[in-house]
């Protein structure tokens, strides 16, 4: 991620916020990667007896039994544990809520899974007295999901979309999967008349639309900069990095080569990698 505005105003608060069906517990793992924290998400209807429980984040002890003993005061006890994508910063804690709790968890790569159940594009959990569908939004990782919480107009995003700043293309990631992804999400603002996008780190977002159009503007923005980066002679990902995020905190440099190497792969699919006399492949 790079700490960028998005020009959505969001909410002041991260821990507490939410929707009339979705809260945020934010774990105690802040760092600039993981901004202010990772947000778990604990998701019921009002006076429901269950929670689902989203991205239960590290496994910290101490925030794990905070998620539980939350629910546990609103009356509801965890019956399912989701997740947005298998970064330990998200999933880690997964197992040992599962053992607190006794729910099983949910993911999209078999290898996150705990139990019989799992995540597939258009699926929809029912529990906790909610209906969350489960949206296809690979690219920031090849697993990566969003969730749509249609009653509150809200989707939970992982890091798809960040509460501040633009999400790295990690290692498993793919820039034309999370172009793609972007663009469902954007259709999905308007179809769906979300109101909210509830980030895995950060503040939520109550501007959808505008929030993915500046989205959709910075990778395109970036991408063009990267080809113009290449016509200035830059040959490897570290020089395009120096060049392109300037800007940015140094010791980000090494995540935004992730995300350099996600732009060079996608130009090269395309043809549009310069050869070394400067025309194009």
């Amino acid at each position: 991620m790079t700490p960028v505005a998005s020009g959505a105003a969001p909410d002041a608060g991260i821990d507490g916020s939410g929707t009339p069906r979705a809260r945020c517990v934010l774990a105690p793992n802040p760092s600039p990667m993981t901004l202010d924290g990772t947000n778990t998400w604990l998701i019921a209807e009002p006076g429901s007896a269950a929670a689902i429980v989203v991205d239960p984040g590290p496994e910290d002890e101490g925030h794990l039994r905070r998620v539980r003993s939350i629910a546990s005061d609103a009356g509801q006890r965890v019956s399912r544990i989701l997740l947005t994508h298998g970064h330990r910063d998200h999933s880690a804690g997964a197992r040992r809520l599962a053992e607190l709790t006794g729910a099983p968890v949910l993911a999209l790569d078999p290898a996150q899974r705990l139990g019989t159940e799992g995540l597939g594009p258009g699926d929809v959990v029912s529990a906790a007295g909610c209906e969350v569908r489960v949206i296809a939004t690979p690219g920031h990782t090849a697993d990566s999901v969003s969730l749509l919480l249609a009653a509150d107009g809200a989707v939970l995003t992982g890091d798809t979309v960040l509460g501040r700043g633009t999400t790295v293309i990690a290692r498993d990631g793919s820039l034309g999967d999370y172009l793609g992804s972007l663009d469902r999400l954007r259709s999905l603002a308007d179809s769906a008349a979300l109101s909210v996008l509830l980030p895995g780190h950060g503040p939520l977002l109550r501007q959808p639309a505008a929030t993915l159009d500046y989205y959709i503007a910075h990778r395109a923005a970036r991408l063009a900069e990267v080809q113009d980066a290449l016509a200035a002679g830059c040959t490897s990902p570290a020089d395009i990095v120096a060049r392109v995020y300037s800007a940015v905190d140094r010791g980000l440099w090494p995540y935004a080569q992730w995300s350099v190497r996600a732009q060079l792969a996608y130009l090269a699919e395309r043809g549009l990698l310069p050869e070394p006399d400067g025309q194009a492949l």
